[in-house]
């Protein structure tokens, strides 16, 4: 007889599913925010009592908030919940998958140390980074317990700490917290040696360890690249001849790395034909050494190289001293908060697009980040004034490009074309610019898209007088300035063609 009433499979099915959603995010099907943190108090006390170790690794999506300016909102979302379902295909049953927050997620990888886990985390941000073509990307922090910390509240913040040098060093990477992170006073050279015959390494080694280097080892280049994500390096000799990925391969992706890429790199090999060293040049290599090495010149070329590296870091410092101005005159201006983030990445990808040189592409990224240091210069009652500026005030605003650019010029040689573009970013390429007036051909490429980047962005933020405009309202202010003859008009149309690419 047919009956209205559920049977009892229906019944058990329907009473999971409600009891599953106090417990999930509606938009991801993950586990939620309150979740997640009784099951990381839970973790943590299974683990000291079982004496077992698991990994926390925070993961962020890089950038959302201008996914969500370009594509809207509902394009987020989707992105978000196929985020999440890449994280929950790449982890184990046993591990734990959560929506943190807004724009992050958390895993709680069970019985896993920070090596595995971090094969884990770069198969995760691989996935992220070939679904959405790059155009959205995820940072992830991993800490473990109790190798780096003996509560709940100090392993997540520790897990943030690395999360937040993931972001410092470019985005779209994994960073793994090493034991001694906090507490590392290393002042002895730190040496890696890659080679796949351990005769070599014994070999280098030895020499090394009289001259009081500490000194590492990998035997692939898959290992050594692990050792270089995640270790302080002052040297690293590097064999050509290996199985899997060569000493080439290895050189050219640390020094494509913008953080790494100092670490000054000798091939130690047994080729000493002339078409070897012009590639190993061409890859990025600083030195080359021939096997079997002589001990003399080994030590003065490392010793040499060392010493170079400590000269780049003292200007790296200087470099980052700018940045944190940078960062502070974000937090003086309220309404442009993370403006100059956003502006390098948009002015980065266009320069990718204009298949610019390696040394523009740089620059773009640098001067998206300090072209407004200036303003530092400027008092905060006109940055965040509410109504329009009055002559006088225009004019102070605009100092903020000639302010900028004598803070940057001690660095001169090393910021190259970014130091134009800091002055510059603001010209016009019918002369009616600022501040010194330039017209087209005398105004830099990197600083055309510099100008074009900037105005796009400022364009589709909020500002103390008014909201953000959508995408297409900037792209039409684009098209006209570029019809007037102020703007460059191919890369205001690279522009419109990569935000408006589908993905």
């Amino acid at each position: 007889m047919p009956t209205d009433q559920p049977d009892d499979l229906d019944l058990q099915s329907e009473y999971e599913k409600q009891a599953e959603s106090v417990c999930t995010d509606s938009l991801t099907g993950l586990y939620n925010h309150g979740f997640f943190c009784a099951s990381f108090e839970r973790e943590v006390k299974r683990s000291i009592r079982d004496g077992t170790s698991f990994t926390l690794a925070l993961i962020e999506v890089d950038s959302l908030h201008l996914y969500n300016k370009l594509y809207g909102h509902v394009k987020g979302d989707h992105a978000l919940k196929k985020i999440g379902s890449i994280i929950s295909d790449n982890i184990r049953q046993v591990d734990l998958a959560a929506r943190y927050s807004g724009a992050m997620f958390a895993n709680l990888l069970i019985q896993a140390d920070s090596a595995a886990s971090l094969a884990v985390a770069e198969r995760i941000r691989i996935a992220i980074e070939d679904e959405f073509l790059n155009k959205l990307t995820v940072s992830i922090g991993i800490a473990s317990f109790p190798e780096n910390a003996k509560d709940t509240e100090t392993l997540f913040n520790v897990a943030k700490q690395a999360l937040t040098q993931a972001k410092l060093r470019g985005k779209n990477r994994c960073h793994v917290v090493e034991p001694t992170t906090s507490f590392d006073t290393k002042t002895t050279p730190r040496v890696l040696i890659v080679d796949d015959e351990p005769r070599n390494i014994k070999l280098l080694k030895a020499l090394l360890l009289s001259m009081d280097y500490e000194v590492l080892s990998a035997e692939s280049g898959q290992h050594a690249l692990a050792i270089v994500d995640n270790t302080d390096l002052d040297l690293i000799l590097l064999d050509i001849m290996m199985p899997g990925i060569d000493g080439y391969e290895v050189c050219k992706r640390i020094k494509s790395d913008s953080v790494k890429r100092m670490i000054p790199i000798v091939m130690v090999t047994a080729l000493d034909d002339l078409e070897s060293k012009v590639k190993a040049i061409e890859n990025g290599a600083d030195d080359f050494i021939t096997k079997p090495p002589s001990k003399m010149e080994l030590l003065a070329r490392t010793k040499s190289l060392i010493r170079t590296k400590k000269l780049n870091e003292n200007l790296a410092c200087t470099e980052n001293v700018l940045f944190a101005l940078a960062n502070a005159v974000e937090a003086k201006d309220k309404y442009t908060e993370s403006h100059t983030k956003r502006v390098s990445s948009i002015a980065l990808a266009l320069g990718v697009k204009l298949r610019l040189s390696q040394q523009e592409i740089d620059s773009l990224k640098i001067a998206g980040i300090l072209h407004d240091i200036g303003k530092i210069g400027v008092p905060d009652s006109i940055l965040n004034k509410k109504g329009p500026l009055a002559k006088d005030e225009w004019e102070i605003i605009k100092t903020h490009t000639t302010i900028g650019h004598n803070i940057c010029l001690p660095l001169e040689k090393t910021l190259g074309p970014a130091l134009e573009a800091i002055r510059h970013h603001h010209e016009k390429l019918d002369g009616s610019g600022y501040p010194d007036g330039l017209i087209a051909d005398e105004i830099s490429l990197v600083s055309r898209i510099m100008a074009v980047a900037d105005i796009f962005e400022a364009l589709i933020s909020d500002r103390p007088y008014r909201k953000g405009l959508s995408t297409k309202q900037a792209f039409d202010i684009l098209r006209e300035e570029a019809d007037a003859g102020k703007i460059d008009t191919k890369i205001v149309n690279y522009l419109i063609e990569m935000i408006e690419a589908p993905g």
